[in-house]
């Protein structure tokens, strides 16, 4: 029988174990797919620790919210797709159900698209997430133009790396925000304009030498906590603040006294909306097309080695480059 990740109790990477279950028949509109390859995200390791906003029912919980693989089985009025289709999943609303840790899996079809042309099993794995979530924030929330400075926090991680990118290929300035120093010719290569380096430096100080003295149009906040202080100095007066991450668990101050327009953004607000799906999948395709939207792909392992997969994910031995996990 195929096999799927699944947890019991919540806990390190060990509570992690790969089990045999009876492939499930899609239903009306949904689509089955014979996943090849998942990415490992930080969502999964919180659902996985039980440190996860959502609530994860226990036991025999899965994971995974994106993936790539190929068109199994099609449900009744799953239109638009056939047997043998690559597809990228554009996100798995019910996760804890029947995510993408698996050998095969169902979701609506509203939540596949056609992966796009030149990119390999691992690239498709690991772009949704990371690329949605910039793209959302960016584009769909702050409403991103060209010319606009955007300052990145994070620049180093899945997103930032993807955000950079996505303000490129829209023609903005990326200014990419690092805590390391040593980090700085690794963003530039990936497309950034600018990089300010924490460990060297005023924040706001820096942000203004590369805007003229006028601030950020966009600052894209995926980290949070005490530090978006800093951030919103940074940022022009009447300019707008997307936060969009919780990698520092610390309180963040409310911004007072500042004239920003300030969004919250996650992922799922997007990724659920069929027609956004289809904006953000166009945008994802034509980028791809032109080599501009690709994933950094780290470390790759296979399902048996999902338990060390998870491993690398909480020692950052990643260096912010997506994890991919193969299905044989």
């Amino acid at each position: 029988m195929p096999r799927v990740v699944v947890f019991d109790e919540f806990g390190g990477p060990e509570v992690l174990r790969v089990v045999e279950e009876p492939v499930v028949e899609p239903a009306a509109g949904e689509v089955r797919v014979r996943m090849e390859a998942f990415a490992v995200n930080r969502l999964d390791q919180l659902m996985r620790s039980g440190a996860s906003p959502g609530v994860v029912p226990l036991p025999h919980a899965r994971l995974g919210v994106e993936g790539t693989g190929v068109v199994d089985a099609l449900g009744p009025g799953a239109g638009g797709l056939k047997v043998g289709d690559a597809v990228v999943l554009a996100a798995v609303p019910d996760a804890t159900v029947r995510g993408s840790y698996a050998e095969y899996t169902t979701l609506p079809v509203t939540q596949v698209f056609a992966r796009p042309a030149g990119f390999g099993v691992t690239e498709a794995a690991a772009v949704w997430v990371a690329f949605s979530t910039a793209y959302g924030a960016l584009v769909e929330k702050a409403g991103m133009r060209p010319g606009d400075h955007v300052l990145v926090t994070a620049a180093s991680g899945g997103v930032g790396r993807a955000a950079v990118r996505i303000a490129r290929r829209i023609g903005a300035v990326p200014i990419a925000v690092t805590r390391h120093s040593a980090k700085r010719d690794d963003l530039l290569a990936a497309g950034a304009a600018e990089v300010v380096a924490t460990d060297h430096g005023d924040l706001a100080d820096a942000v203004r030498h590369h805007t003229g003295g006028a601030g950020a149009d966009i600052v894209l906040d995926v980290v949070m906590g005490p530090g978006q202080e800093e951030l919103v100095e940074a940022a022009r007066p009447g300019g707008t603040l997307v936060a969009a991450g919780f990698l520092d668990p610390r309180p963040t101050p409310f911004p007072t006294g500042a004239s920003l327009t300030i969004h919250s953004y996650r992922s799922f607000e997007h990724t659920l909306d069929p027609v956004a799906v289809k904006r953000m999948a166009a945008f994802l395709g034509a980028g791809a097309d032109r080599g501009a939207l690709r994933p950094d792909v780290g470390p790759v392992f296979t399902l048996d080695e999902v338990v060390e997969a998870h491993r690398h994910l909480e020692q950052g031995l990643h260096d912010g480059r997506k994890i991919v996990v193969t299905v044989p």
